[in-house]
Parts: structure tokens; C-alpha cells; sequence
């Protein structure tokens, strides 16, 4: 087993997501194979327990023939990859300007205050890790965290707060936003066009 350098045993796809890569791989154009990096390094990492380690990058840079510091590079440079073990639940929470003008402050304490860890840290019972990020694109629903990468919007600390105890106890609470609008539609919803028919 990997040590938490991130080095150990060689890593291979089981037999399914090798097949799984297989498909992946077949998509792009002979000698572009390279561009299949992203799906077989998300593919390696929820099989290797929601992280990358070294061998793990090392085997899909050999399997798309690519040098290992390109492989590399983009696992360093997309948050969506962690390259340290996490916990059972990933928490992200988008700290841009737009969340942070609609108070990502509170949405950030409520995290600390449930999980009892900062940035960067995991739960002792391993079931959180907590990472800041940058702009996930829910601009107008902010603030924002994602959670196992479904979108919790529209949040404060309370809701914030509810959402977590809600992971903890085991359940899954419903994504999207967490105020009466639906998607992004204005909060309240609709107040124009509200009867049908009609001509010019």
C-alpha cells in the first residue's frame, strides 16, 4: 500500500476502469490520446480512495504516453484533484469576490464551528476534508461550497450549519440552493409573464 509520501506499489486500473479508460482513450484522435489525461486521473482517483498518489499519475502518463510532469501538471493545477488523502466528504468553499461580497466569512465559520478543522485538514474519524478554492461558477447563487462536488448556494451559517449536520448524521441533503428560488431564478420567483396567451 502507498505510503503518505504518495510513493509505493505500482498502481493499475482494475479491470473495469481499465475498460472504463479504454472507452475514454478511443474518443480522441490517434497521437491525441494525451487529451484523455483529466477523465483517467478522476477515474484513478475515486479509485484510489479520493486522491492521487505518485504511482497513480505515473500510470496514466504511461497509459496516454505522455511524460509524467505533464500528467503532473495537471493534477497540481485543477483543484478538482487532491494529491494528499482526504476524508469521506470533500468541503470546498469558493472564497472569490462574488462569494466573498455575500459574506462567505459566515459559510466558513459554520465550518469550522461543525467540522472543527481549518483549510487544508481532515477530521480525526476521517470523514471531512476541508479545502478553499477559487470561483466554482455559481456566481449568482453565492455563496457557495461544493460538497462531493454537488452544489450547496445561497447559503449563511445556519444553512451552512444544517447542510454538514445533515452529512454527518449519514443523510444527503438536497443540492442546489438553500433559499426559495429555483436554480437561479430570481428568489421569490417569477413576478412578470406570470399569465399565458396573449398576442402582440
Amino acid at each position: 500500500m502507498s505510503g503518505a509520501n504518495g510513493h509505493g506499489q505500482p498502481f493499475e486500473f482494475t479491470a473495469e476502469n481499465k475498460a472504463i479508460a479504454e472507452k475514454i482513450i478511443a474518443k480522441y484522435p490517434k497521437g491525441r490520446q494525451a487529451s484523455a489525461v483529466m477523465p483517467l486521473l478522476d477515474l484513478a482517483q475515486k479509485q484510489n480512495g479520493g486522491w492521487l498518489n505518485v504511482p497513480a499519475i505515473e500510470m496514466v502518463a504511461a497509459m496516454l504516453d505522455m511524460p509524467y510532469i505533464r500528467a503532473y501538471e495537471v493534477a497540481t493545477f485543477y483543484t478538482m484533484y487532491h494529491l494528499e488523502p482526504v476524508g469521506k466528504h470533500v468541503v470546498e468553499i469558493c472564497t472569490t469576490t462574488p462569494c466573498w461580497l455575500r459574506n462567505c466569512a459566515e459559510v466558513e465559520r459554520a465550518c469550522r464551528d461543525v467540522l472543527g478543522i481549518d483549510y487544508g485538514e481532515t477530521t480525526a474519524d476521517g470523514m471531512f476534508t476541508l479545502h478553499e478554492v477559487e470561483c466554482l461558477g455559481a456566481c449568482v447563487n453565492a455563496p457557495m461550497v461544493s460538497i462531493d462536488r454537488e452544489y450547496f448556494e445561497d447559503l449563511d451559517y445556519d444553512s451552512t450549519k444544517k447542510v454538514l449536520e445533515a452529512f454527518k448524521r449519514g443523510e444527503k441533503p438536497a443540492a442546489g440552493p438553500q433559499v426559495d428560488r429555483r436554480t437561479s431564478a430570481p428568489i421569490g420567483g417569477a413576478t412578470t409573464l406570470l399569465k399565458s396567451g396573449g398576442g402582440a
